[in-house]
């Protein structure tokens, strides 16, 4: 009992003591051993929703925006460099980013009790050789995509991974793998939840369309020099599912009224009420609003992550924003005032941060809640409780995804026209011809589109994995990141995070040598 209890504590803290095998061996309440589990469809089932569960906490809260920190999108706020040094790391890269720092164990604890349990899955319905479009193929395909999505994950941050196929344990242990093996078990999980992903699904979980859009965005990601990056593949998996899914109006995405649009291919489901809150809002917010006026202003926080000047700031200022765009201020709060009367720096003085103050400058909004003010009749008045669903996998992502595929392949008139349409959305349906694009090399095609994929997909989460699967993360981060810029530590060998201490001690297939270079 008492390893239970330790065990639910883990999944629920990722504590940061725990390794990836350590995760796998520990016993749980939410698991059942596998002759009970893989002997009932129906166990199954409960076993993937908690997978799904554990999976959607991981965006949940602070540790949700730890990998929107240090990019040249997203940085955190000027207090929060102050007042935590060693996450402050994360956008200065300097010697605090380290094997030690727990924030960075974290993340890689999060992560893997959902692998080993979409793992234990796959290996269990495996065994039964499923006919397609059974539960049972319906099983092995989401768990498929959960493993596949994680692991693509933790491969982009991390490199070298341990690969969870159960059925290889005993020759592949928990060791590091080589970056081609990682990067084929990803391309094959993800072929397989596309092969067994229904077509529909219930809000939340995994269908065929998300399974070829993760798929497509693997083959468009693997590093060149495993050989498996191939944007043929990445644009024919697109292909299989975009006419499945239709642009909505941009400010739809971000009502809680609409979720789960035409356009959402994947979105983890949330509301304002505990304990299926996200928290992120709060953590968002701004810390001046939140002093003058209280918690019960949906829009007060604490600064975790704000927009860097780069992507708040219109092309005329030298920023990413152009006239016109709507999606500028659905995604960006720029206002403050609220009720009539404009909050000021005065409760919050005592921070001392001269000109840092960064607490009045724009803010993320795209997940505002306002379900969680004062003057709602909802009587739920404390941030913590913002809740709106979190956008995992959407079509204008997919489409701009889909036009980079098309640019690399020798087709850029063809992967502009697919961007103005993502561009028309955004000038709410009629794209005047100045802001239509036309005539580009490939290379300014390449410029461009990641400028068009900030503006879109601003503080999604994918800014990161975007930098780094472009090569372009030290460039831009070092140019538009304030914290990277004014650090000045920044290294060719930050385009990977240090593998935890605690993972390099706890797990004994690893040894010093196995630790990404740069760190110690």
């Amino acid at each position: 009992m008492q390893r239970n209890i330790i065990w639910v504590l883990a999944a629920g803290l990722a504590l940061s003591s725990t390794s990836c095998k350590k995760f796998l061996d520990e016993k749980s309440m939410t698991k059942l051993d596998e002759s009970a589990v893989f002997g009932d469809v129906n166990q199954v089932e409960s076993s993937l929703k908690g997978a799904y569960a554990k999976w959607k906490d991981i965006r949940t809260d602070e540790q949700g925006l730890i990998m929107m920190m240090g990019t040249d999108e997203t940085q955190q706020g000027a207090f929060q460099m102050k007042s935590d040094p060693n996450k402050g790391a994360f956008d200065r890269f300097d010697g605090n980013l380290n094997s030690t720092l727990n924030h960075i164990a974290n993340q890689w604890n999060i992560r893997w009790p959902v692998v080993n349990e979409a793992a234990r899955i796959v290996r269990g319905m495996s065994k039964l050789n499923p006919a397609a479009g059974t539960l049972e193929a319906k099983l092995l395909g989401e768990a498929s995509f959960i493993r596949g999505f994680l692991d693509f994950q933790l491969a982009m941050y991390w490199g070298e991974i341990p690969i969870r196929d159960l059925d290889r344990e005993a020759e592949l242990g928990t060791r590091r793998q080589p970056l081609k093996d990682v990067w084929a078990f990803i391309i094959a999980d993800l072929q397989r939840a596309a092969d067994n992903c229904p077509k529909t699904n219930d809000p939340g979980r995994a269908t065929s369309g998300a399974a070829w859009a993760m798929l497509g965005k693997a083959y468009m990601s693997a590093p060149v020099s495993t050989g498996l990056r191939d944007f043929s593949k990445a644009a024919a998996c697109f292909e299989k599912m975009m006419g499945d899914y239709t642009l909505v109006a941009y400010k739809d995405l971000w009502d809680y009224n609409t979720p789960n649009t035409r356009e959402s291919i994947l979105e983890f489901q949330y509301s304002y009420i505990y304990p299926n809150n996200n928290k992120i809002q709060f953590q968002i917010g701004s810390r001046a609003v939140q002093s003058y006026f209280g918690d019960g202003c949906y829009y007060s926080g604490y600064d975790k992550i704000v927009p860097t000047k780069y992507a708040y700031s219109s092309v005329d200022s030298g920023g990413v924003w152009e006239p016109g765009d709507q999606r500028r201020y659905e995604a960006i709060r720029y206002d403050f005032t609220y009720y009539g009367e404009t909050p000021t720096l005065d409760n919050i003085k005592w921070e001392d941060l001269g000109p840092d103050h960064d607490e009045l400058l724009p803010h993320v909004k795209k997940y505002e809640d306002f379900r969680t003010d004062k003057h709602t009749d909802f009587k739920v008045n404390n941030m913590w409780n913002s809740g709106k669903n979190i956008p995992v996998l959407r079509l204008a992502d997919i489409k701009l995804c889909y036009a980079e595929c098309l640019n690399e392949l020798g087709r850029t008139a063809e992967a502009m026209t697919v961007v103005n349409e993502v561009r028309t959305r955004a000038w709410g349906g009629v794209l005047p011809e100045e802001r239509k694009w036309k005539g580009m090399s490939a290379d300014a095609f390449r410029t461009a589109i990641m400028d068009e994929r900030m503006r879109e997909l601003f503080a999604e989460d994918w800014r990161k994995i975007d930098l780094l699967r472009t090569g372009k993360f030290i460039q831009l981060v070092k140019a538009r990141n304030k914290w990277t810029a004014q650090s000045g530590t920044i290294k060719d060998f930050n385009l990977l995070l240090p593998i935890p201490d605690t993972e390099m001690r706890l797990n004994e297939d690893l040894k010093p040598s196995d630790q990404n270079p740069g760190y110690n």
